[in-house]
């Protein structure tokens, strides 16, 4: 887990993963993830700002909060997470301030990707 949260701010996501090399390979190709091992149940991954880890600990549990990422380039990104495997569950959409997309990783977990206006 990261060193010391700021106040009031995500400090960490924890999933439960079926195969731990499986989401770092996911995670890590498409958006460039970088990983801490901590034994063989658990890894740490960090996006450069946020930090978080995949465990086998438990048994998955798809759903939750949403956990939504940003992407410079939304469609370049949808490229990278199809050609990884993912589905999309629901397609690009525009909001105030941006468009975003969904998509189902490895394991069943949905997460969005947005992008902001230009």
């Amino acid at each position: 887990m990261s060193q010391r949260g700021t106040d009031r701010q995500i400090d960490n996501i924890e999933f439960n993963v079926a195969d731990i090399a499986r989401s770092k390979a996911f995670y890590g190709s498409v958006f460039g993830w970088t990983f801490t091992d901590y034994g063989p149940t658990y890894t740490e991954f960090s996006d450069g700002r946020l930090t978080g880890g995949f465990t086998t600990g438990e048994a998955v549990r798809p759903g939750g909060p949403l956990v939504i990422l940003y992407a410079d380039d939304l469609a370049q990104t949808q490229r990278r997470v199809e050609s990884a495997g993912a589905r999309i569950s629901r397609a690009v959409f525009s909001f105030p301030g941006g468009r975003r997309f969904h998509f189902l990783d490895p394991d069943g977990y949905e997460l969005a990707v947005w992008s902001a206006a230009a």
